[in-house]
């Protein structure tokens, strides 16, 4: 409670009420405009992050990832075209609620389901983040090195659509974050004796590259057409029977969102896609998904909020980030000279119970602007994609070229904003390339201190109880995966047929944690979902047709 008193001394001191507000104000912005999203647009701002106190700047953009899970409700519902990639399920009944003249329901139980569920997981994360912090002390270097494999498989081989091109990715990245000096024999390692190398590739300019540059080349490319609602939102507020038939869904969305958020390869996708398939087994009459039922809409919000919030647990206490987003926040954190991790509570403890404080105050603010605001945040929508995407490409440049002062990382962002744009093409994510790029340091410190207390032995990794226990999980979870891929491929095979293109058709494809731009109007038209609830899933995959369980 001491330190939650803390908190809130930081979070309600007038600058950093105004940060709280922008981060949100930002968040809905650009969840609202498909084309952006929470990665894109943390990326842009990092150099930001360099003028401002640390707090200030994890409490900026802390409210612009969570903002943005529900700025894409509202064109999933109006325009059946999610802004942001965990309001993919929202299409399915939230649209289907606005042909009917709902939409201001549907709007509205969202807007109270992201309240409810952010401000639980916000509890949640009190009363969990401590022990875990204490439990963290004791981790030594074998357990780092466990912890942060066990991070970048996980959100590469489960939170991904394609776990073979994933994991190249996130050894590229790992590959990436070797170049520079060694850092025990202060070698240079891939500088080619360029001396803008030395102290490796700048990540403030990888990650504005790959997510800034890249995906505003790769979102210009698309065409999709918004099928809007002509008829006027109103009667926001739910009525006291939506509430009636909600309550339950937002309850199961609020748990079930918090902890599939603190497990790394988790995130709003597939806590939204989960809480969908749950709530529909659950019903008694599953016919009702599809066509406008009010759990289809408030179960997912409330799980997508949830788990927004949640995954803030293993990047400040563990310093792990679960994550694409939280790897840049990671970022910025490490521009301050701040690194997250166990000690954080007790060096550091204004940021870390400042931004948890925080959350409380951007939830409040969140239900304040989204519920009369509604009709301004869709003529958003008519500003062209040409437009923002000069405007975000200038202020890209300007902001790589401000942290140095140096021009080679302006040549850096716009060679990875290439590599960006092309791996979007070709299917490679980008997500997993940064985030082994973020912890390839840790991986490499830990690995290589390990081994001098060993003498060379990788029996340390096995031998000592936590990393040994890590490593088995992660051994187990491969060789789960493993088998129900290939048994869902026999499985598919014996459907005589039925082409694998019929069979993505049935749902639609959501793209991984943090993008925009998903493509929700592939496949079927009536928004409704699959016979198994969640459309195209199997469980972890976020795609339709997945191979993984």
């Amino acid at each position: 409670m001491d330190g939650l008193g803390e908190g809130f001394s930081v979070a309600l001191d007038p600058t950093n009420i105004l940060y709280v507000f922008l981060g949100v104000l930002i968040g809905t912005v650009i969840g609202v405009l498909p084309g952006l999203g929470p990665t894109a647009t943390i990326a842009l701002l990092l150099p930001i992050t360099y003028e401002l106190e640390p707090t200030s700047s994890v409490i900026l953009l802390a409210g612009i990832y969570y903002g943005s899970m529900y700025g894409g409700t509202i064109t999933s519902v109006l325009l059946r075209l999610p802004g942001e990639a965990a309001s993919v399920v929202t299409v399915f009944d939230g649209h289907q609620m606005a042909m009917q003249g709902r939409a201001g329901p549907a709007l509205g139980i969202a807007a109270v389901g992201s309240f409810i569920g952010g401000t639980l997981s916000v509890v949640g994360l009190i009363l969990l983040a401590p022990p875990l912090a204490d439990l963290a002390v004791q981790f030594g270097d074998p357990e780092y090195v466990a912890l942060t494999a066990f991070g970048i498989l996980l959100v590469t081989y489960l939170g991904t659509k394609h776990p073979v091109k994933a994991l190249c990715m996130a050894a590229l990245g790992l590959l990436l974050a070797t170049i520079g000096r060694d850092l025990v024999t202060g070698t240079s390692r891939f500088t080619f004796d360029q001396v803008e190398l030395f102290d490796g590739l700048d990540f403030v300019a990888v990650a504005m590259g790959l997510f800034g540059v890249g995906e505003i080349l790769y979102n210009l490319e698309k065409t999709e057409k918004a099928e809007q609602i002509k008829s006027k939102v109103k009667n926001i507020w739910p009525s006291r029977r939506d509430f009636r038939d909600s309550s339950g869904a937002i309850a199961r969305g609020s748990v079930l969102g918090f902890f599939l958020g603190v497990l790394p390869g988790g995130g709003g996708v597939i806590s939204s896609l989960a809480s969908y398939g749950m709530e529909k087994r659950r019903a008694k009459d599953p016919s009702r998904f599809g066509k406008g039922a009010i759990e289809g809409v408030a179960g997912p919000e409330t799980a997508n909020n949830a788990s927004s919030t949640s995954a803030f647990v293993p990047l400040l206490t563990l310093g792990i980030p679960p994550n694409v987003v939280l790897a840049l926040i990671y970022g910025a954190l490490l521009i301050q000279g701040i690194t997250p991790g166990p000690q954080l509570i007790d060096n550091n403890p204004e940021i870390f119970w400042g931004v948890i404080a925080s959350m409380f105050i951007g939830n409040l603010m969140l239900l304040a602007l989204n519920i009369p605001l509604v009709g301004f945040f869709v003529q958003l929508l008519r500003v062209r994609a040409g437009i923002l995407a000069a405007f975000a490409l200038l202020i890209t440049m300007a902001g790589v070229f401000s942290v140095n002062n140096d021009v080679f990382d302006m040549w850096v962002v716009l060679v990875f904003g290439i590599i960006g744009w092309l791996m979007k093409k070709t299917g490679f994510e980008p997500g997993p390339l940064v985030l082994a790029f973020v912890l390839g340091a840790i991986l490499e410190e830990s690995f290589r201190r390990s081994m001098l207390l060993s003498g060379g032995e990788f029996s340390i990794f096995f031998t000592r109880p936590m990393s040994g226990t890590l490593f088995a999980v992660m051994a187990l979870v491969v060789l789960y995966s493993s088998v129900m891929g290939i048994r869902r491929r026999r499985q598919r095979s014996q459907l005589p047929g039925v082409a694998e293109e019929e069979l993505r058709a049935t749902g639609l494809e959501a793209e991984p944690e943090g993008t925009a731009g998903v493509a929700a109007t592939s496949g079927r038209t009536d928004g409704r979902a699959d016979d198994d609830g969640v459309p195209g899933t199997g469980g972890g995959s976020t795609r339709a047709g997945g191979d993984r369980p």
